[in-house]
């Protein structure tokens, strides 16, 4: 079996070092990714920065979960996707970063998203799991059980790494909170997954896509994708304002559905007191830690429908293909890749996903690493 560059991270605050592990025996059922392109998501540097109490805990590992590749070598009994389209070494492909065990009382209901042992293998560390098990490395291996799904030829393949991360986890949010054609939607962050929440919003038929973020090209950008409204941060300083805004912008209301994907305990706070009575907060952005305070008649008493959401079904990458597929040519998001560093500079392409992130640039239009 073949040897593959890692990027290793240790701790938040350490960089990143570059080491060669072996690959796995590929046993039946399995396959070898060869990976192509591993992006820079904002979970990815909220552990580099050290942010809140989740990620960034101290364990030698191979970091990255948005990513894709080609099949470099299948098991034995593999010939086929997970929707039975014949598959072959060198087809590209998409799947879940992580596998849910499909034997325990979650799976069996269908709730794969929820498996309590669908973490993936890198999260025990490298000395425990001495091979290439993360994105930003030049191979991930998909184990006996997995899911994946060949790349339609129409996408181009800067348009798939975001698929198993940031597209299909906004899908699945919406699809939680049963979105119905022209209910008003708000999403709370502008970035790559508020750009991808704007478009899926306005593809099934949201009345109204309200966004709002504090840079004025995101806020572009959304406008170009399915967005009604946007709110700029700059225009409406303080939360007050925003949720005041909002009721405006539905009758005196409030949404029907409030999406977070800001990455920040306040923003939930705030997005809350967007939501009309009875309707949905779709919590993604918040993994990373931090607290937030409130009676617990905010919630109660208006009825809010409070959704943390966390992972997503596996049928939901193939939706996420065909839903680029459909698209491409009507919103600017097939290619959110606007700059790519080799693996090798993976520590000057943080410094620079930080600085592009802060300084104006769109983080809808991702850093990539490239194998």
């Amino acid at each position: 079996m073949p040897t593959g560059k890692v990027a290793v991270f240790t701790a938040s605050g350490i960089p990143y070092e570059i080491e060669e592990l072996p690959t796995p025996e590929i046993e039946p059922g399995g396959v070898l990714i060869k990976n192509t392109h591993a992006v820079i998501c904002g979970s990815d540097l909220h552990g580099w920065r050290g942010d809140g109490d989740g990620p960034q805990r101290a364990i030698r590992r191979v970091p990255g979960h948005e990513f894709t590749g080609v099949v470099h070598s299948m098991g034995d009994g593999v010939d086929s996707d997970s929707v039975r389209r014949p598959l072959k070494e060198g087809d590209r492909v998409a799947f879940p970063f992580f596998n849910p065990c499909n034997r325990c009382y979650w799976c069996i209901r269908g709730e794969h998203h929820a498996c309590p042992h669908r973490g993936r293998n890198n999260h025990q560390g490298l000395d425990a799991y001495p091979y290439c098990d993360g994105g930003m490395a030049d191979y991930y291996y998909l184990p006996q059980g997995h899911y994946v799904y060949k790349v339609p030829d129409e996408l181009p393949t800067d348009a798939v790494p975001p698929v198993n991360c940031a597209l299909s986890q906004v899908m699945f949010g919406l699809e939680r909170a049963d979105m119905d054609f022209g209910d008003t939607v708000v999403i709370q962050g502008a970035g790559g997954l508020g750009t991808f929440a704007t478009a899926v919003a306005a593809e099934k038929g949201a009345s109204k896509v309200i966004v709002i973020d504090g840079q004025q090209p995101r806020l572009d950008l959304v406008m170009k994708c399915g967005a009604t409204d946007t709110i700029s941060i700059m225009d409406y300083p303080t939360p007050e304002a925003r949720v005041e805004r909002v009721r405006e912008l539905t009758h005196g209301v409030g949404a029907d559905i409030v999406v977070e994907v800001v990455g920040i305990a306040a923003a939930t706070l705030e997005g809350l007191d967007m939501v009309r009575t009875n309707g949905k907060y779709v919590d993604i952005g918040n993994i990373g830690g931090g607290s937030i305070e409130f009676a617990a008649r905010k919630i109660i008493n208006n009825q809010t429908q409070w959704l943390g959401t966390t992972h997503y079904n596996p049928w939901i990458v193939e939706a996420a293909l065909q839903f680029l597929v459909r698209v491409q040519d009507r919103m600017p998001i097939a290619n959110v890749i606007s700059h790519k560093y080799p693996l090798e500079e993976i520590n000057d392409a943080f410094e620079f996903a930080e600085w592009h992130g802060r300084e104006g640039g769109s983080t809808a239009n991702r850093v990539a690493l490239t194998m």
